[in-house]
């Protein structure tokens, strides 16, 4: 494939910064463009960055989503004509706390994306949406021809919008878009407030971890490499209007439009519980565990039917949470040299 130049939001996260480095080390130009907030620790963000601006076809940009008229301009400027949306506001706790962070990113943010590349001929736009959008649903595995109307948490009421927002520009304005639903990404440089990052800074420290459901959760952990793959194979394949959809048979995840939606999970759930005694074995500590009740907008369980996506882009998740925590815990020991 011709080497081409893609925008990366995000890029200085968890998922932007391993995304960018992955189109980087096969040709491509980016345009990274983060605003570097301190939701968590900018140190870990800047370190990223550090790593990304050592290949010469990376270019920085730092920016918030809600400057209209910087978006507008950095969209005007560079010649991409691929766009991997990966900044937001995440986080279904946080939601809580603070929602207005999550319309201002994930809403405003989205619409300034979705302005620019209607304007500016993009080629194709992929999204990231969440597993956290199937809320209150119960049957499983998830799929993404299931109805996701229930969110249980603001964060996934902005992501839902999100995939209907996209769809809404693919229909008027035929830009391609594919919204990619996340489940649990876990891995190297992964972000401070989530669970295996919490769990082995804790008992590294001889401080309890924090078990909510009393352990009873399930989930469907899926490695950062295995997400990357899944996130470039869809940029490399634009959507199409699908030839299955038929306006008297509504499926979410079909559409006349150029429109597609993919989990991307490792369709495995794993109970919390194995989670953390695998974490045991790979740090040789026991866990302390607190033992709490679920906390509100979180789902006991998430589990991903992948079929669409392995279908399409002849791909599916497979790294077993072995390798990946002890890849994890491998590049935590070096980072904080512990």
């Amino acid at each position: 494939m011709e080497p081409q130049t893609v925008l990366v939001t995000g890029a200085a996260g968890f998922i932007g910064f391993h995304t960018a480095a992955r189109l980087l080390e096969r040709g491509d130009r980016v345009i990274g463009l983060d605003n570097l907030n301190d939701y968590y620790d900018v140190r870990l963000k800047e370190a990223r960055l550090t790593r990304l601006t050592t290949f010469d076809r990376f270019r920085f940009v730092r920016m918030d989503l809600a400057d209209r008229a910087g978006i507008k301009q950095v969209f005007a400027e560079s010649q991409f004509r691929k766009v991997v949306h990966l900044a937001a506001q995440a986080g279904v706790r946080y939601s809580l706390v603070n929602p207005h962070a999550y319309t201002d990113s994930n809403i405003e943010g989205f619409l300034s994306i979705l302005e620019g590349c209607r304007h500016n001929g993009i080629e194709h736009l992929v999204f990231a949406s969440t597993s956290s959008v199937y809320g209150g649903n119960t049957r499983m595995p998830f799929s993404v021809h299931d109805n996701v109307d229930h969110p249980v948490s603001l964060y996934a009421a902005t992501k839902k919008a999100n995939e209907l927002m996209a769809h809404c520009y693919a229909h008027l304005y035929r830009i391609p878009c594919t919204g990619l639903r996340f489940f649990t990404v876990y891995g190297p440089w992964g972000r401070p407030d989530m669970a295996l990052f919490l769990f082995t800074k804790a008992m590294l420290e001889g401080k309890p971890i924090e078990v909510f459901n009393h352990g009873q959760m399930q989930r469907d952990f899926t490695y950062i490499d295995d997400i990357v793959e899944g996130v470039v194979r869809a940029l490399d394949r634009p959507a199409q209007p699908d030839p299955r959809w038929s306006g008297d048979q509504p499926d979410p995840s079909l559409s006349n439009a150029p429109y597609r939606l993919y989990n991307i999970g490792n369709h495995q759930p794993v109970p919390l519980l194995r989670f953390i005694e695998v974490l045991e074995q790979t740090l040789g500590l026991k866990a302390e565990k607190r033992l709490l009740p679920l906390q509100p907008g979180d789902v006991p369980a998430t589990y991903a039917d992948v079929e669409d996506l392995t279908r399409d882009v002849g791909f599916k998740p497979s790294t077993s949470i072995e390798t990946g925590i002890a890849r994890f815990v491998q590049w935590y020991r070096e980072y904080y040299a512990v």
